[in-house]
């Protein structure tokens, strides 16, 4: 419940605090005092939107606070504790806002920064607000709908249809995706049926090309190779009458035998020695190799060929020949892809009949469970309209469903929900907008809001001058039903009708304040003897006299 409402430099107001108490509160004053102020202001504490004018004249910013007890609202414990929000060491849920006077915004729960949905979605936790203009929303079929929905309380059966409808809007997407871009689709495989079938055919082989590319080189230059290696082999061995290794060997014998002489030339001998031994090394090597070395006319043919193959796809494709074999795969696995698009457009299809099949009985318990709850709803707010001064008020909800057209599902199922009334003794009945006056349309939503009420899992209630149009015996009732609702919650009400005023546990007074260059909104917790003071003035204007302060005594006693 509400437990306390903070305003600074809002509007006309320069600092309030508001302390509410469970049962219901009632909120009058003068006309044009400010009334709805705390209301507006609770909005923006809830995270409607703000504007500049909403900062009080020649102040830099408005700051509102709203203060809940939620010991009891398991939900909203459970919303900021997802969100690491909840204070454990308090039972208390603090919204703050800030709001610059350039329009800026800044909103807080229980001290922490946070964005303005989310203090949209634990609002929807700790308060319901109905406005004086609430009933105009009721005589739109979607308005209708929820409220059905709500008195019903069958969110099971909606989050069933929901799903299946956009699970079947998804599937429809995605059909009409695949079968436009089918034909598109076709000469894209017959390119890409081509150009795996020429990869196919010459079946590169990982790390082939880089083979190629080395054997094509040594057999492009085998004849420069057999004579270069034939003249080194020359050079190093076979020359008799001068060859590196006989010249080697005799320079490296001749300073070992001198190192025996002078230790000093030992490190150098050792070297010679060294590479005496390696060049010998490598003239085994190379004869080994000019050994094995072969011009083969046949194989340089089949290589050369593989290998100008191969440059000739790469050059084709743009691309590097080293990546010729990740392409391939790249495209087998594209073709791939679009084969298993045709054949996906038929697994769609599928799917699509079975999910048709599954909103439609899903839809028909939904519609199943509107009909039934309709039935009893209708019975309810006709007797609450007979009892609101309609005496032979009906009320009928009429439910037209469209189970055989996919053409007009939706979301929240395939029924035309419309709230139909009669008013007058024998008058048809007829679409609530076409017969109900202002006045009535009011008194008939407030008698939807006292019905529903119960279904509301918010612990406060809010009803923001609700009672538009009414007087007389109607405001009594009126103000019975608001105060039957505070069995089960906290109920706050603007008003401007005494029958109305006199029923709060708790009432508060706005008055407005002018000193000629500056305006104050104040407001004031009545107490018992200024409640029957404010009560006559409501009965009797400004005028006060002893016959309305009874009444007003009366009223308060009642």
């Amino acid at each position: 419940m509400l437990l306390q409402l903070n305003i600074q430099n809002f509007a006309i107001v320069k600092s309030l605090d508001i302390d509410w108490q469970s049962g219901m509160t009632t909120i009058t004053g003068e006309t044009g005092a400010g009334k709805s102020i705390a209301i507006d202001a609770l909005g923006l504490c809830l995270g409607d939107r703000a504007t500049t004018n909403v900062v009080r004249p020649n102040c830099k910013k408005a700051e509102l606070a709203a203060t809940f007890d939620i010991q009891k609202n398991i939900n909203a414990q459970h919303w900021l504790t997802i969100h690491d929000l909840l204070l454990e060491s308090s039972n208390e849920c603090i919204l703050r806002r800030v709001i610059s006077a350039e329009g800026r915004s800044k909103a807080y729960i229980n001290g922490s920064q946070v964005p303005l949905v989310q203090l949209k979605e634990v609002g929807q936790l700790l308060i319901n607000i109905h406005g004086q203009h609430d009933h105009q929303l009721i005589v739109k079929s979607s308005q209708q709908c929820k409220l059905l929905d709500d008195y019903a309380d069958h969110q099971s059966a909606l989050d069933e249809v929901k799903h299946y409808y956009q699970q079947w809007h998804k599937l429809n997407k995605e059909l009409n995706l695949l079968q436009q871009n089918k034909q598109q689709r076709e000469a894209q495989q017959q390119l890409l049926q081509y150009q795996v079938n020429e990869l196919n055919e010459f079946s590169l082989q990982e790390g082939e090309f880089e083979t190629l590319e080395s054997d094509y080189k040594r057999h492009a230059n085998a004849q420069d190779l057999l004579d270069t290696t034939l003249q080194s082999l020359h050079t190093l061995t076979e020359n008799e009458s001068f060859n590196v290794l006989d010249s080697l060997r005799h320079c490296s014998d001749n300073i070992a035998a001198l190192a025996r002489l002078d230790e000093r030339l030992k490190n150098i001998a050792t070297i010679l020695n060294d590479s005496f031994l390696q060049v010998e090394e490598a003239s085994a090597d190379l004869k080994h190799y000019y050994q094995e070395l072969e011009l083969d006319p046949q194989a340089y043919a089949i290589i050369e060929e593989r290998y100008s193959t191969a440059l000739q796809l790469a050059k084709k494709h743009s691309l590097p020949p080293e990546n010729l074999v990740s392409f391939h795969q790249s495209l087998t696995q594209e073709l791939t892809n679009i084969s298993n698009d045709e054949s996906r457009i038929n697994v769609v299809i599928e799917e699509l009949v079975k999910t048709e099949q599954n909103y439609q009985d899903s839809a028909l318990v939904l519609t199943s469970s509107r009909k039934k709850a309709a039935k009893k709803l209708s019975k309810d707010i006709s007797k609450s309209m007979q009892e609101l001064n309609m005496p032979h008020g009906k009320f009928h909800i009429a439910i037209e469903s469209h189970n055989d057209s996919l053409t007009t599902i939706s979301a929240n199922g395939v029924d035309k929900i419309d709230f139909q009334v009669s008013i007058n003794p024998g008058q048809a009945l007829e679409a609530m907008s076409k017969v109900a006056s202002g006045g009535e349309l009011s008194r008939i939503s407030l008698a939807m809001q006292v019905i529903l009420a119960d279904k509301v899992i918010t612990p406060t209630l809010i009803f923001d001058e609700v009672d538009v149009g009414i007087s007389g015996p109607t405001a009594a009732m009126v103000g019975s039903k608001l105060q039957q609702l505070t069995k089960n919650t906290q109920v706050i009400c603007v008003t401007h009708l005494p029958q109305v005023a006199c029923k709060g546990h708790q009432q508060y007074f706005v008055s407005k304040l002018t000193d000629g260059e500056h305006t104050e909104t104040k407001i004031t917790e009545l107490s018992e003897q200024s409640r029957i003071q404010e009560i006559a003035r409501l009965l009797a204007g400004n005028k006060i006299t002893e016959h309305s302060l009874a009444n007003a005594q009366e009223l308060l006693a009642g």
